[in-house]
């Protein structure tokens, strides 16, 4: 089993302890990203001026918008590669075919060589 880390970090000014299995590293990062959102929200007009309730929810809003914006884009970069592994496999059954074909005509090639030297 993974090991449980725990880091303290500083969430909006506030020592909080996160704790996971993940590394050290992407506990700071989540932290740092929070902080970011932080800052980007306090930077907007009024922030300062809303309930604590009010701050959290455009917080929560804000990861949320994150979120389904990434997922969308992986499912697009997933789709792609779907259609992108349908095209090589496209391409690989049209190969074989073509193969296929190439011995069939060298055959019938050498069987009409074979008929016009018997003719000779």
């Amino acid at each position: 089993m993974a090991e449980k880390h725990a880091v303290k970090v500083l969430i909006d000014g506030k020592a909080v302890t996160l704790s996971g299995y993940e590394s050290e590293e992407y506990l700071q990062r989540v932290a740092f990203y929070l902080n970011n959102k932080i800052s980007e929200l306090a930077a907007s007009r009024g922030y300062g001026h809303l309930t604590q309730d009010m701050k959290s929810t455009l917080l929560s809003l804000n990861i949320a918008d994150d979120y389904f914006k990434a997922k969308e884009q992986a499912d697009a970069m997933e789709q792609d590669i779907e259609n992108r592994d349908q095209s090589a496999y496209d391409v690989k059954h049209d190969l074989i075919a073509a193969q296929m074909e190439v011995e069939r005509l060298k055959k019938e090639n050498e069987k009409l060589r074979n008929q016009l030297e018997g003719r000779r």
